[in-house]
């Protein structure tokens, strides 16, 4: 896990995983951290949209859809939502 994750809460990163696998329509123990939304999981750009989306929603925080990019496996999303999380907290 990078080093940004440490700052996610456990029910925080539950939820993430939640999101990911719900959108993706995936069994839990088929995403791992690594496993590539769009290779391994055949996600397109809606998709991260939608996972972009119900993670600002549940989670209530604003992410720039230029983070998109990052976003390409769990790690990336814990990287991209702990960053706005932290980002946030300091205004």
């Amino acid at each position: 896990m990078p080093s940004t994750a440490s700052t996610l809460t456990t029910e925080q990163d539950e939820t993430l995983r939640a999101i990911v696998t719900d959108v993706l329509e995936l069994e839990p123990e088929e995403l791992t951290d690594t496993s590539s939304f769009i290779d391994d999981h055949d996600a397109d750009s809606l998709l991260a949209i939608e996972i972009l989306a119900r993670i600002e929603k549940d989670l209530g925080v604003a992410i720039p859809q230029d983070d998109l990019t990052e976003m390409t496996n769990l790690d990336g999303v814990r990287a991209v939502v702990s960053r706005s999380l932290k980002e946030a907290a300091d205004v």
